[in-house]
């Protein structure tokens, strides 16, 4: 295995490495996974007019997101249940955010609580909620993580129930027995079962609450002081209505493609957005970024920064880093 030069390559050592359950959960998209293709083709089909002889010897990167200051505009997406993928899971995310200047930001279903992550050390983190039935879990959750010195709220907005996503169904998806949902422990709902389609479709289906609105958004600012982010919006009008409702600010998501296939790459979404927001709120983007030219490409596009979906791995490289 030669040196790794370019993120693309992380897969196919993924596949290699990984249980092959675990890989196609992390690696899959909704059905016919068009808008998985689709988030990466788009970028492909957006070119550059590059300007010449301008002096380029003194480079800043840093830039600030809802007032924090950080290296770059490349944030860390919120992923589920890293540690499927290596044993030390969001603890290492959190730590390689921190040495690298940016924000992480942590899945309500992660395999490390809010707590254990704060006590990984310093780091700007914000932490991404999905609204479940029993309201008192998600005020209880959301003032743990404020408790833990997480900085804002990334409220998920496109799962009111799960993607059909087929390899899970196939592979009758359920997270292994030795982990659990570490931020729902001992609130009886912290299980996965298996199911006879993919056991986290059940688990969504029971628990996640289908009558999620815009009025719920306003709830949520009645229980916390954190900023909130709406992550999923791909329109004009929902960005309008999020700037209306309060929302600090929008991450244009298709969720990875994993939700609704056949909705547009969030690059193709991005322009309109930015437009409906007149500036009012920043705008981020997330799904299909592999490349610097792919963050430049949203940046000249109106985004104020990208997430990227990070995993600790087994890989020559990330082994350095989760040291």
């Amino acid at each position: 295995m030669g040196e790794i030069t370019n993120v693309m390559e992380y897969e196919a050592i993924a596949k290699e490495k990984l249980p092959k359950m675990v890989f196609d959960y992390y690696a899959s998209g909704a059905e016919d996974q068009w808008t998985l293709q689709e988030n990466r083709n788009a970028f492909s089909r957006i070119l550059f007019r590059p300007r010449i002889l301008i002096d380029v010897s003194k480079i800043d990167m840093s830039t600030t997101v809802l007032g924090f200051k950080i290296s770059m505009p490349i944030m860390i997406a919120p992923t589920a249940m890293q540690k499927m993928a290596h044993p030390e899971g969001e603890y290492a995310t959190a730590r390689a955010a921190s040495a690298a200047g940016t924000i992480m930001t942590l899945s309500s279903w992660s395999t490390s609580s809010v707590e254990e992550v704060a006590s990984t050390g310093p780091g700007i983190r914000f932490f991404q909620l999905y609204v479940y039935k029993d309201r008192n879990v998600v005020a209880q959750l959301v003032r743990r993580a404020e408790r833990a010195g997480f900085k804002a709220i990334a409220l998920t907005v496109d799962t009111p129930r799960l993607g059909r996503r087929e390899a899970d169904i196939k592979n009758r998806f359920t997270l292994p027995p030795f982990l659990t949902l570490k931020n729902f422990q001992g609130l009886d709902l912290g299980k996965m079962d298996e199911a006879n389609d993919s056991g986290l479709a059940a688990y969504v289906a029971g628990q996640i609450d289908r009558s999620l609105s815009w009025k719920d958004v306003k709830w949520l600012q009645t229980i916390t002081k954190l900023p909130i982010l709406v992550k999923g919006v791909l329109t004009a009008e929902d960005a309008r209505i999020a700037v209306q409702a309060g929302a600090a600010g929008i991450i244009v998501s298709n969720h990875g493609a994993r939700q609704l296939d056949y909705v547009p790459a969030t690059i193709m979404a991005l322009e309109e957005v930015v437009k409906a927001t007149q500036g009012r709120i920043p705008v981020f983007l997330d799904g299909g970024v592999r490349r610097g030219t792919d963050v430049f490409k949203a940046l000249a596009l109106g985004a104020s920064g990208i997430f990227v979906s990070i995993m600790p791995c087994q890989c020559p490289l990330t082994e350095k880093i989760n040291k």
